[in-house]
This record gives C-alpha cells, structure tokens and sequence, in this order.
C-alpha cells in the first residue's frame, strides 16, 4: 500500500515535538515491515499551499466557473493545486501528524483539504447529499500530540473538536473506510517515559491492522 505522511507542525525538523517522534517511530516500524518500500512524505510548511482567497482558489475557481483565462500566476497555484490532489489520490494510506494548537488542526492542514476535498475528484454530490470517492479500502492514521488530555470527560472535552473535523472530511465525506487515531495526551503534565511507552505500544497494535487489506 502507497503510504503519503503528512505532517502540518510548523516546526517539523525539531525532534523533540511529541508528534515528530512518533512520527520517526511509524517509519522505524514501517521499514521494519515493508524494507523495499519508501513512504512519501509531505510538509506542509515547506511547501506553498493554495488558499481559498483571492488572488488564489477562489479567482481560479470563479474563473473556471465562467470559463475565463488565468493569469500566469494562477496557471501556477492551480498547478501546484492539481500536483497536491494528484498526490493525495495516489496513495491509499496516509498518515496525519500533527500537533493541537488551539483546540484544532494546524491552519496549513485545513489550506491543504481545500486542496483535496474537490467535487467529482474525491467526493460528489447527489440528491441525497454528498457521497464519497474514496472508497477503494482507503485508510487514515491520524497520529496527534496534545499538552492536555481531552479524554477524560472533563470541560476539555467539549473543546475536543479536530479529530471530529478530520473524521468527518475523510471518512464521512471523502468515503475512507478507517480512522485510526493515536492521541499523544498530556505532554505538558505526565512523565515522559510513560507517555512513550504507551503510545508505542498503541502504535505497534494500529500498525497490524492499518495494513491489512
């Protein structure tokens, strides 16, 4: 299976984020399992993103609509956009690490759905509302370092909102037929050691069946 990493912290080459250990530790698991075969990996503040603004996506797709000429700059951010869904579509499992910065995805992940999330390319419309393409035994593994715990039934848990956003594009919408998520809780308050071992231990487990057909 063709693996695409995404990483959205925007301090990627920094090892000592929870997220980007993990991150080290999917792909020291996945060579062990797959020795021939290279993940694809993707930072996303490394690489220009189109936007929905103007100027970007939207004058692209207002023009497109009424089947007027692009400027040269935007021949480019569309191409920059069609290579990113390109990529998304050629590969069945992805991994998604990121970290929570104020409750939610980082701003340059969801930059990079608006890239992907397209009508006839990986979702449609019906009349019955939106039905996914994705269907092909395609798999998400969200790996998500916190400072806080979210699962403890607490007043956090109501502020718990991204895995929910990325569930519901990639699942509900886009057709994907798992979410895995490995929550990397409470890296401000509890040992070090223990958060380690335990998200190791729930990595390894994720692992034999992320790649099971």
């Amino acid at each position: 299976m063709k693996t695409l990493i995404i990483n959205s912290h925007p301090d990627f080459k920094n090892s000592a984020h929870y997220s980007i250990q993990f991150q080290e530790l999917f792909l020291e698991l996945f060579q062990a399992a797959f020795p021939d075969e290279t993940p694809e990996i993707l930072n996303l503040y490394e690489k220009e993103i189109p936007r929905i603004e103007n100027g970007q996506l939207l004058s692209i797709w207002n023009k497109q609509a009424d089947n007027q000429l692009l400027t040269q700059e935007e021949k480019r951010l569309e191409k920059i956009s069609n290579q990113l869904l390109t990529q998304f579509k050629n590969h069945k499992r992805i991994v998604l690490v990121t970290p929570l910065h104020n409750f939610n995805v980082e701003s340059r992940m969801k930059d990079y759905i608006d890239n992907i999330l397209i009508a006839r390319e990986t979702f449609k419309y019906t009349e019955d509302g939106s039905v996914g393409l994705m269907t092909d035994n395609r798999k998400l593994l969200m790996i998500q370092a916190s400072g806080s715990i979210y699962t403890n039934q607490d007043r956090y848990t109501a502020l718990d909102i991204s895995h929910l956003f990325i569930e519901g594009i990639f699942k509900e919408i886009m057709g994907f037929s798992n979410i895995d998520n490995l929550r990397i809780e409470g890296t401000a308050l509890l040992n070090q050691k223990a958060i380690l071992e335990k998200g190791k231990k729930e990595l390894t487990t994720i692992m034999t069946t992320f790649y099971n057909n």
